[in-house]
């Protein structure tokens, strides 16, 4: 007796052939989402004829409060871009009592942010302890060159002006 072969069935697919039932429901699914889509009123905004009220705490550009700024460079130190570029002198100033030893302050020279390298991530204003880094929500402040992206001390004090007040919290409630 000789072996038996192995039957073959071949398969032959056609384009174009007969569809099954799922195909062709999800067929109509995706020309309904398209067909939806359609006739839907468009979400986009037109920029630069029409401007977007951003949300109340937004994150824009860092601002710097040139007051509150110790010079303790923790922020220099954690952006992991090293983008923030400070530097400081000591100065002697007046004893806080009379008779106190005469007291050593750190003075803010130089307190730069170079956009064009920042990430955006945050971490230099939640790093600060003296609360001299905050978000401004303004988000228009793009240049023609990229050195001009380095912003001073300067410039990022007047981002502090448009910084928006704090929402006050609900902790506790008047009494009645």
């Amino acid at each position: 007796m000789a072996a038996a072969e192995p039957k073959t069935v071949e398969k032959t697919t056609t384009r174009g052939g007969p569809k099954k039932p799922s195909q062709i429901k999800g067929l109509f699914e995706g020309l309904w989402v398209t067909l939806r889509a359609l006739t839907s009123r468009s979400q986009v905004v037109q920029y630069p004829h029409v401007k977007e009220e951003p949300h109340q705490r937004a994150r824009g550009v860092i601002g710097l409060l040139e007051e509150n700024c110790t010079v303790c460079m923790l922020c220099a130190r954690e952006c992991p871009d090293w983008c923030i570029y400070i530097e400081g002198h000591k100065e002697r100033r007046e004893p806080r009592r009379e008779g106190g030893k005469p007291r050593t302050v750190q003075v803010l020279d130089r307190f730069d942010i170079d956009f064009a390298l920042c990430m955006y991530c945050g971490i230099c204003v939640e790093v600060c302890p003296f609360d001299a880094l905050h978000w401004s929500p303004e988000y228009e402040y793009s240049e023609l060159e990229i050195r001009d992206l380095i912003h001073d001390k300067d410039r990022l004090g007047y981002w502090d002006t448009t910084k928006p007040p704090a929402p006050r919290l609900g902790y506790y409630k008047a009494a009645k």
